[in-house]
């Protein structure tokens, strides 16, 4: 048995300077408080993603979100989809897909007129800030506010895992503060103990703010329309209130509970301020789209968050390197356990989750499906599948949105999009619309699924997904195109390496292996339920062209220029992601890894990319290659104090993709697949590695 409690203990986030990069959140997968240095938020401008972004320095903001908080900007032109569509000429006649979408355009804040609708369509609905809760600091009555975090005196902060909470310390103005952070494992609702002198001398409150939504690019908040929106304060009690938020369509209402002192507006727009006179104030805020949030205390919350994350950490899997004599050992056990943290607050929830998280908006908060495998599907293998099975419903909730799209272009089934919100209405995009790597993503989340649950339990999923599963495996029997007995990815299409021509594309190698695999799994459902399988199906799978080879190598696609160097080295996920199949053969998969790892512009590739190629280098019988992958030293492939993997600067600070695709491969490296020989077969078997794990589920 691991002792759990010590392997997380050792991992707590400790923080003893201020740094923009630097937050800590607390929260439940579909809502969650981001805190900076203070424990709140304090200091809004310092943690300003987009003026960062200007300065080309990295920040990340604090802002709070849940899964339910969208808005979409006024409409006044009425664009629809089809006013984002061109028309691509294919083997099967025309098909339109909505890509008319500029990326660069629309950044400058001015879209070409041929890209307007595209642009609005792309960045609506946007996920909202639903506001701002920080300490309100003065050294002396009537002084500004304190907007320095640098005048902070001995900062020092500390994230406990095992409990959820967040304690902050810090000096300022001589006095000691000390502030306790819980987020509510089940409501959208955090609670604060503030502990100072300060209080009672006036010198420090509570101040509340709400933004405008913003529908730039990555940006979370406008704070420069206050006339767009209302907040409006009314009392529900002693020493509780209601501030209602309009935001056009949008509505929304937050409940406030302190223990002592007064509650009321600032007299600038949006803004209350929480004041009290002994040296203790608990603040309990609670949000909800419709009517009551509900109340609480800072204890009940407290308790109830500390029993949730006990039962999180006690149950499921474990993985120790403690022993260990690689150097890289300490530093891969601090990622996994700050991922696992991540990955229940940011993916756990009713959606699929933003690249980002609930921490800041990326792509105007919208989820991109061919990243929920990354997100979620560790859960699953970890022993936790009811944490995936929550976003599992939210693609029944689409489905007939997703047949129109087949529909649409001429296809039989459910065709998934790739860019998207709540509403299942896809984003226009010149390359995600046409993407096809998503399609079978709910096929093998599902087989996840199938596999982590008791026994007891797997019929009432199959038949509740049975549906979802052949109208998926429809679409995917019907994008194939047969040519002289062989099946073919028929262009347009985009790689999962984002950088070819759609037009001229075919046969991508790692949608071929999924292919064959989705289609497999599609055939087992069918099995599971007394069916037969699909004949059309299985002579698909038996011709499906295998992927295209060069000097011994796979190449990225079968068409010119059948592989770029840069970007996601995804044709790998053809035998590492995607379990052995007819279509791939190990030996030469292991020689494309070996050119891959010896040739490429690693400055270019994205933090999941380094997962996929250890589960590669593990399927393929290389593990001193997995964890060089895993842990190769490059800036796409770092993770901060407190577990983020930055990309690109303040545009793209955190990437949580790259914490649930390094939670996939250790758990494929430590515990292995159905017709795996050994244990641990993604690491060294020498003396540098003891590795000691429990709770796993294998692999297919």
């Amino acid at each position: 048995m691991i002792d759990r409690e010590s392997l997380v203990g050792r991992h707590a986030v400790e923080i003893t300077r201020p740094d923009p990069s630097h937050v800590l959140t607390v929260g439940n997968g579909d809502f969650a408080y981001t805190a900076d240095i203070t424990g709140m938020q304090t200091f809004v401008a310092y943690h300003d993603q987009s003026a960062a972004f200007a300065e080309q320095r990295l920040a990340v903001t604090n802002a709070t979100m849940s899964n339910w908080g969208w808005h979409s900007m006024p409409n006044p032109d009425g664009f629809v989809l089809d006013d984002a569509m061109s028309t691509y000429h294919t083997a099967r006649g025309p098909v339109q897909y909505p890509d008319k979408f500029d990326m660069a355009s629309m950044m400058s804040g001015e879209p070409a007129e041929e890209f307007r609708a595209g642009a609005w369509l792309h960045t609506n609905p946007q996920r909202i800030d639903l506001g701002r809760i920080g300490l309100l600091l003065r050294t002396a009555p009537g002084a500004e506010p304190e907007t320095c975090p640098e005048a902070l005196a001995n900062p020092r902060q500390r994230l406990d895992l095992w409990s959820g909470t967040l304690t902050s310390s810090f000096e300022y103005a001589g006095q000691e503060v000390r502030v306790t952070t819980v987020a509510d494992p089940h409501h959208a609702r955090v609670a604060f103990r503030i502990e100072s002198k300060l209080i009672a001398s006036g010198l420090a409150g509570v101040v509340l703010r709400f933004p405008y939504a913003s529908d730039g690019f990555f940006q979370t908040s406008d704070w420069a329309s206050p006339d767009r929106h209302e907040s409006v304060l009314e009392s529900a009690g002693e020493r509780t209130a209601l501030i209602r938020r309009v935001l056009d369509d949008t509505t929304y209402a937050v409940r406030t509970d302190w223990s002592q002192g007064i509650l009321s507006a600032t007299g600038e727009p949006h803004e209350f301020v929480l004041t009290g006179s002994a040296d203790t104030l608990e603040l309990v805020a609670g949000f909800a789209p419709d009517g009551d949030p509900g109340s609480g205390t800072f204890a009940s919350v407290a308790d109830t968050a500390a029993a949730w994350w006990r039962g999180f950490w006690t149950s499921g899997a474990a993985v120790d390197f403690a022993g260990s004599t690689d150097p890289r050992a300490a530093e891969l056990e601090r990622r996994v356990v700050l991922s696992q943290y991540l990955t229940a607050v940011h993916g756990s929830g009713a959606l699929p989750p933003q690249e980002s998280g609930l921490v800041a908006n990326s792509w105007g908060g919208k989820f991109h499906l061919e990243m929920h495998w990354w997100h979620a599907a560790h859960f699953a293998a970890w022993g936790r599948p009811a944490l995936l099975a929550r976003s599992m419903d939210w693609y029944l909730s689409i489905l007939d949105s997703a047949r129109k799209t087949a529909r649409r272009q001429s296809y039989e089934g459910a065709r998934w999009p790739k860019h998207v919100g709540p509403d299942g209405r896809e984003s226009p995009s010149d390359i995600g619309a046409l993407l096809v790597w998503q399609q079978p993503h709910p096929l093998y989340l599902l087989e996840l699924l199938h596999r982590a649950r008791p026994e007891h339990q797997r019929m009432e999923l199959v038949a509740r997904f049975a549906e979802l599963v052949e109208e998926t495996a429809r679409f995917m029997a019907s994008f194939v195109e047969e040519r002289s007995g062989t099946y073919h990815l028929p262009a347009p299409v985009m790689p999962a390496q984002e950088f070819y021509d759609a037009k001229t594309t075919e046969d991508p190698t790692f949608e071929l292996a999924y292919w064959w695999y989705g289609l497999e799994i599609a055939q087992s459902w069918r099995e599971r339920l007394g069916l037969e399988r699909n004949k059309h199906w299985q002579h698909i799978q038996d011709h499906l062209a295998a992927p295209h080879q060069r000097d011994g190598r796979y190449t990225a696609t079968a068409t010119e220029p059948y592989l770029r160097r840069d970007d996601h080295p995804s044709l790998l996920c053809a035998l590492g992601v995607v379990p052995a199949g007819p279509l791939v053969d190990a030996a030469t998969m292991e020689a494309t890894l070996v050119d891959v790892l010896d040739d490429w512009q690693w400055d270019t590739a994205w933090g999941w990319d380094f997962p996929a190629m250890a589960m590669t280098a593990t399927r393929v019988g290389r593990p001193d290659l997995a964890v060089d992958a895993l842990l190769r030293d490059t800036p796409r492939n770092t993770y901060s104090a407190v577990g983020h993997n930055p990309q690109f600067g303040s545009l793209l600070p955190l990437y949580n993709p790259a914490n649930g695709g390094l939670l996939a491969a250790v758990s494929l490296m430590a515990a292995g697949w159905d017709s795996a020989d050994a244990d641990c077969p993604g690491f060294p078997r020498d003396s540098s590695w003891h590795v000691r794990h429990e709770g796993f589920i294998r692999w297919p």
